[in-house]
């Protein structure tokens, strides 16, 4: 699958996804600053699955109605990041092509996946 990993995403994550055969770009290697807009629209136009820690993505994509090919909002406290990247890439396997346009929230010992409404 292919992703945009948010400069939020952390490093561990983006290397287990890539370990495990995904098309990672990150954010924070190419383009770092770039407001969460651009990150949305560049993931957008290039099919790509956003995957973020930062919860103002949902507020993009449900409040402000930007578009999306899908959204992961992965949160762990730092008690928990130790099993975050596992969480993550086995998370992405069970879901699979089901995130292309949805929202998945990934957290300790809980997947779920919305979609978005449509007009």
């Amino acid at each position: 699958m292919e992703f945009v990993a948010d400069e939020s995403c952390a490093g561990p994550v983006i290397r287990a996804l890539r370990e495990a055969g995904h098309d990672v770009i990150a954010i924070a290697e190419i383009s770092k600053g770039i407001p969460d807009e651009l990150v949305m629209k560049r993931a957008f136009a290039e099919r790509r699955v956003l995957i973020t820690e930062d919860a103002d993505f949902g507020e993009l994509v449900y409040v402000r109605e930007r578009p999306s090919a899908g959204v992961i909002l992965v949160k762990f406290d730092s008690r928990a990041r130790r099993a975050k990247p596992t969480a993550v890439v086995e998370a992405v396997a069970k879901l699979g092509v089901r995130l292309r346009d949805g929202f998945a929230v990934i957290a300790p010992g809980r997947v779920r996946l919305a979609r978005r409404p449509r007009d």
